[in-house]
């Protein structure tokens, strides 16, 4: 099990964050935490209910380096 999937998740914490954010390098998806560039760049203006339906979503597909060890599924 990576380090990053040990992390706290939603409620504890606000962001799936784990600073390791590609979609500053232009990826449609983080490598990261999961969330497309589209979630990234509004997080901060999606509801409760919204950021929880994100949360679920990128722990179901588990890809991001919060959910494994490579990255990849």
């Amino acid at each position: 099990m990576s380090e990053a999937k040990k992390l706290p998740r939603w409620p504890e914490v606000e962001t799936p964050c784990i600073g390791y954010c590609s979609t500053a390098l232009g990826d449609d998806m983080c490598r990261g935490c999961g969330r497309t560039a589209t979630e990234v760049d509004g997080w901060i203006f999606l509801s409760d209910p919204e950021k929880a339906a994100v949360w679920d979503r990128i722990e179901r597909a588990g890809v991001g380096f919060r959910w494994t060890d490579s990255g990849k599924r």
